[in-house]
């Protein structure tokens, strides 16, 4: 049955990035009507949760490809890890597997059940993957070295400056699909929506920290 729905998900996520490459307008129109859709869905579905309208993003699962690249930027790391927004917890599978310690965020109640069905499936202990309904927008990020993100790119600006303000020194954020737009990256891997950026929060900062101390010179 898991091997079933992963198929779905994966066929999903095929058809949306296929509507990517036909042209602009075509993604414009499809992502308007699948936001408006989205957005009326969770008004009625999830009427305790009030994120604002601009930073609820549709649900597009992750390649098999994309998980890889994430893992490879992930290499060498160790500690919490947080996925914002997790879906049906496949990055967070994979970033456990490598021995991180895991939040999955996620407000969608089926995809919050699939993936701690999946959980509780494979056997894996609470403390090594827990997935929490929980809104990450308004909730402090700052215990996590590693983040984990596939979202729109719309609220890429604003992740920024919550990620800048809250993660510790030495925190990297894994991003796939859509880069930031202010942030340098420190690397990448993969190619075309497969593509993924990992971020240094020390090296996003610096260039803050140089025009505040050029501001006082």
């Amino acid at each position: 049955m898991e091997d079933c729905i992963e198929v779905i998900l994966e066929e999903h996520s095929s058809r949306w990035f296929s509507h990517q490459r036909s042209g602009r307008n075509v993604t414009l129109l499809i992502g308007s009507a699948f936001a408006g859709v989205y957005g009326l869905w969770s008004m009625f579905c999830m009427p305790g949760l009030r994120v604002p309208f601009r930073l609820k993003v549709p649900f597009l699962p992750s390649t098999k490809e994309q998980t890889l690249n994430v893992i490879k930027l992930l290499e060498g790391r160790k500690g919490c890890l947080a996925d914002l927004g997790s879906g049906d917890g496949r990055l967070v599978f994979a970033a456990s597997s490598m021995g991180f310690q895991c939040t999955g965020f996620e407000i969608n109640s089926i995809l919050l059940t699939y993936s701690r069905s999946k959980a509780w499936w494979r056997g894996v202990p609470h403390t090594d993957i827990n997935f929490v309904k929980k809104d990450f927008w308004k909730t402090d990020l700052s215990k996590y070295r590693n983040v984990t993100v596939f979202l729109a790119p719309a609220v890429m600006g604003v992740l920024e400056e919550k990620l800048l303000k809250e993660l510790p020194e030495d925190a990297r954020v894994i991003v796939c699909s859509f880069p930031f737009p202010h942030w340098p990256h420190s690397c990448t891997a993969g190619s075309g929506l497969n593509q993924v950026w990992a971020y240094d929060v020390h090296t996003a900062r610096e260039p803050s920290r140089t025009s505040t101390h050029r501001s006082h010179a």
